[in-house]
């Protein structure tokens, strides 16, 4: 296929479902959290607008929380049909620590799932507020337990090579691997900016269009707030987790800088944009800023960063990618800063609802947190490579032995179902987030499923409503 190689072919499907799949537990992290904060909100002042909010983000909730428990069972399949030499060689490590996150984090979500999007009416504020507390931590351990496997992919420790295998003698050391504790943070963080910049973007499309209302208003307030607490925050996190990589990965280092030369013996510049050339050595069209390099790698104003050229050819991550995926994720980042200032000008002016640059600005913001996500992830994966296990297991020796034919047409299948099939959950989640909360003024509503006096029997139906009908979206159950 187009000349590739089955390993080639392999990389792509994962990257391709990956992709996919990280969307949407980015989403569930944040908005579990944000449903927590609401209705704890709710409970402490009373005010209706913090349980409209709930009630309209929790079905978007429901929709997104399907779409990522299908798309991550993909991704656990393909780890022994595409990987399967990986899982012989280090499945002691990556299968146990997998299962650690379905026995604590899954089903403490799917235990508590019900009630949460079900139970408004059938139990106590105290225990469904507990419910959904224990969702959002679920979130949070899923988090910890894919985290540690992979970071333990980038920085192996606690472990013996036994018979060609690897033998975890040190579980603590497997987990709290030298990368996992600034992994961890980078991500959850990530994906709280993620879900701020998403539920920002639909109160600026709402006030756009001219609904103006204290839920709207409510919506856009708080996720200013995170991202002008956060974005800086997470800017800090990226700094310690960019000086951890510099000492245990430092060739990735030199691949996301584009710098392949300290033979001039001078402290290393800051090249802002350029095209890394693997073939030449060079990066070519170089804008470059002298030390500021290693003022920000290393803190100081003499120490070089290394250099490509220092590292065999065939340990090198391909710079070109790495190299601006990186500026991607820094640049959006700086934006994110950005908008979180602005807001605080626009806020103290008393213009932050009325702005229409600015909600211009909030509304193209909207998916920058998970392009930043997507941006990272391509980075630190690829800037791994030709690692899959860093150090010890080259990504050509963990693929499956399969042909290319069986490798194209098991790409296009996933290429054409994940369009069809998430393009159509995600089309629905948007027009939910188009139709906006619905603002009760005090009235209480009814009991069962949306709409109808009932208990629902599948979490996808806490979102059925006529999408088109606002007199009986006026209706819905606290669920």
């Amino acid at each position: 296929m187009f000349g590739l190689e089955a390993l080639d072919l392999a990389r792509m499907q994962f990257a391709f479902t990956v992709s996919f799949h990280i969307i949407f537990p980015a989403i569930t992290i944040g908005l579990a959290s944000y449903l927590a904060v609401l209705e704890g909100l709710w409970l402490k002042t009373e005010q209706e607008v913090y349980r409209d909010l709930y009630h309209f983000w929790s079905k978007i909730f429901a929709v997104n929380f399907g779409m990522g428990v299908v798309s991550g069972l993909v991704m656990a399949y393909q780890f022994g049909t595409n990987w399967s030499a990986f899982s012989d060689f280090a499945g002691s490590v990556t299968g146990p620590l997998l299962t650690y996150e379905v026995l604590t984090a899954f089903f403490l979500e799917a235990g508590f799932l019900g009630v949460m999007l079900f139970g408004w009416n059938r139990v106590g504020p105290g225990l469904h507020f507990f419910a959904t507390v224990m969702v959002a931590i679920g979130t949070i351990i899923s988090t910890f337990w894919i985290l540690a496997s992979n970071s333990w992919m980038q920085t192996p420790q606690g472990f013996e090579i036994i018979d060609g295998r690897v033998v975890p003698v040190d579980w603590l050391a497997v987990i709290f691997n030298p990368s996992f504790p600034y992994r961890l943070l980078h991500m959850a963080t990530a994906a709280f900016l993620a879900t701020a910049f998403f539920v920002g973007a639909s109160a600026a499309w709402h006030l756009l269009r001219g609904r103006d209302n204290p839920a709207i208003r409510k919506m856009l307030s708080m996720a200013m707030w995170m991202a002008l607490l956060v974005a800086p925050v997470q800017a800090f996190i990226g700094d310690l987790h960019g000086l951890n990589t510099l000492k245990h990965q430092p060739v990735k280092i030199a691949a996301m800088e584009g710098h392949w030369d300290n033979s001039s013996g001078e402290a290393t510049p800051l090249i802002l944009f350029g095209w890394p050339d693997m073939e030449r050595e060079e990066t070519r069209f170089k804008v470059e800023i002298p030390y500021l390099g290693s003022i920000i790698l290393t803190h100081s104003l003499d120490k070089q960063v290394p250099a490509l050229k220092e590292f065999p050819k065939e340990d090198r991550p391909n710079s070109t990618v790495v190299f601006w995926s990186f500026r991607i994720m820094v640049a959006l980042g700086l934006l994110m800063i950005l908008v979180g200032v602005w807001s605080l000008w626009l806020r103290w002016r008393g213009g932050l609802f009325r702005s229409r640059p600015f909600l211009y600005l909030c509304l193209w913001m909207g998916p920058s947190g998970l392009i930043a996500i997507l941006a990272g992830w391509f980075t630190t994966e690829m800037g791994r490579q030709p690692w899959v296990v860093y150090g010890l297991m080259r990504t050509a020796d963990a693929v499956s032995n399969h042909s290319v034919a069986q490798m194209s047409l098991t790409l296009v299948s996933f290429v054409v179902v994940y369009f069809v099939l998430f393009g159509t959950g995600i089309g629905y989640m948007m027009r939910l987030v188009r139709k906006g909360p619905v603002t009760h003024e005090g009235k209480e509503p009814g009991t069962g499923g949306p709409g109808q006096h009932r208990t629902p029997a599948r979490p996808l139906s806490a979102t059925e409503e006529g999408m088109d009908d606002d007199d009986n979206a006026a209706t819905l159950p606290r669920t």
